[in-house]
């Protein structure tokens, strides 16, 4: 993981590339993690008390509201996609 923080910045991710998604991302506490291209309750997280989750037309915005780690599971072709987010 890089020792740099995005800070509390909107990161997007479109999810209708099907390239490679990064494994691990570092906010400051009020980033917000914006998937694009993805429906409704496919995304989910383990640390529902971190994240404050919204969806609308095919967007689901996770901002992050305390310091911890949270691990995102974004459904892929090849399988779940897992992505862990540090917040500092």
């Amino acid at each position: 993981m890089s020792e740099s923080c995005l800070g509390a910045v909107r990161y997007e991710l479109p999810l209708s590339d099907p390239g490679p998604l990064p494994s691990s991302l570092c906010f400051a506490t009020g980033g917000v993690l914006r998937l694009r291209d993805i429906g409704p309750g496919e995304v989910t997280v383990d640390r529902e008390d971190l994240v404050d989750s919204n969806y609308e037309a095919g967007v689901v915005d996770l901002r992050f509201l305390r310091t911890g780690t949270v691990d995102v599971f974004i459904p892929r072709e090849a399988g779940t996609h897992v992505l862990t987010v540090v917040v500092r």
